[in-house]
C-alpha cells in the first residue's frame, strides 16, 4: 500500500488546482476541490491501487471491472462532466447537461494539473489536449456538445498559445457567465 505516495500526489494535485482556481477568482472551488479524495472509499482505494503515473481508478477498474472510488468521486464533484447528466423526460433517456462555466473552468484546471502531476517532466502544453482527443471518441455522447466545444477551445488555446492565453480566455468566460 502506497499511503504516503498517494497522499503526496493528491495534495500536490489539489494545491495546483487551487492555484489555478484562485487565478480565475474561483476561491471556494479552489479550496474545496477534490476533498472527497480524503473520504475512506476514495482514499484507501487510491492507496491500494496507486502507481504514480496515472489515476489509481484505472488500476482498480482493470482489476475489478469497476472503480468504486471513481463512482463515489464523480457523483460528488461537479467539475467532472460525468456529474452533469440527467433524465430527459422527452427522450426518456439519461443525457448530458451543459456544465456551468465555473465548473467547466475547474475541469480545465483539473485536467492541466493532472497532466502535470502524472507526466512530470514529460509534460508540455499539448498534453491535456492530446489526452482529451485520445479519449473523446470513447466519451462521444457523454459530454454535452457545448461543454465539449468550450473545453476543446480552451485546450487548443493552451496547446497553441500557452497557459497565459488559456487562463485569460477562461477568466473572461467566468466573468461573463450570468448563471
Amino acid at each position: 500500500m502506497q499511503l504516503r505516495a498517494h497522499l503526496h500526489t493528491v495534495n500536490r494535485h489539489r494545491r495546483l488546482v487551487r492555484r489555478y482556481c484562485l487565478k480565475l477568482g474561483l476561491v471556494w472551488q479552489g479550496l474545496t476541490h477534490d476533498l472527497s479524495k480524503y473520504s475512506p472509499v476514495e482514499f484507501w482505494r487510491g492507496c491500494k491501487y496507486y502507481q504514480g503515473w496515472r489515476s489509481p481508478n484505472d488500476q482498480e477498474r482493470l482489476e475489478n471491472g469497476v472503480s468504486l472510488a471513481w463512482l463515489h468521486h464523480k457523483g460528488r464533484n461537479r467539475h467532472h462532466f460525468e456529474y452533469w447528466s440527467d433524465y430527459n423526460p422527452k427522450t426518456k433517456r439519461v443525457e448530458p447537461v451543459e456544465m456551468p462555466v465555473r465548473f467547466l473552468a475547474e475541469m480545465f484546471c483539473d485536467r492541466v494539473a493532472a497532466s502535470k502531476i502524472y507526466l512530470k517532466d514529460r509534460y508540455d502544453q499539448n498534453c491535456p489536449l492530446d489526452y482529451f482527443q485520445r479519449s473523446a471518441s470513447k466519451k462521444r455522447g457523454m459530454l454535452h456538445p457545448e461543454t465539449e466545444r468550450q473545453l476543446t477551445e480552451l485546450l487548443t488555446i493552451l496547446a497553441e498559445q500557452g497557459e497565459d492565453a488559456a487562463f485569460a480566455k477562461l477568466r473572461q468566460m467566468v466573468k461573463n457567465d450570468k448563471r
